[in-house]
């Protein structure tokens, strides 16, 4: 079953703050950050289950080359995106968006 994936305004502010941060830096590595982003959810409407449970019924999967996670939880025939976070960030900031 392909689930619909819904991001949430607050993980579309995500990764806006992450893009620009990137593109700061080092103009096209943004971009690259949006495309290991898009992968990863492809990945996630694939498959889910996959990813491990990490607080209540939210699901992480790992952004390949950057440290952030893809905060979900499956809802009927939606996959809802809830935050696209830093690895090294305090998780309290996205477990009160549960």
């Amino acid at each position: 079953m392909n689930r619909k994936i819904l991001i949430q305004p607050e993980a579309e502010s995500d990764l806006t703050e992450a893009y620009n941060w990137y593109e700061e830096r080092i103009q096209g590595l943004g971009s690259d950050f949006l495309l290991n982003v898009e992968a990863a959810i492809s990945s996630i409407q694939r498959n889910p289950e996959t990813y491990p449970l990490i607080y209540k019924n939210v699901r992480r999967c790992l952004v390949r080359r950057f440290p952030f996670g893809i905060f979900y939880i499956i809802v009927a025939d939606k996959i809802i995106v809830m935050s696209v976070f830093h690895t090294k960030r305090k998780p309290k900031k996205w477990q009160d968006r549960v």
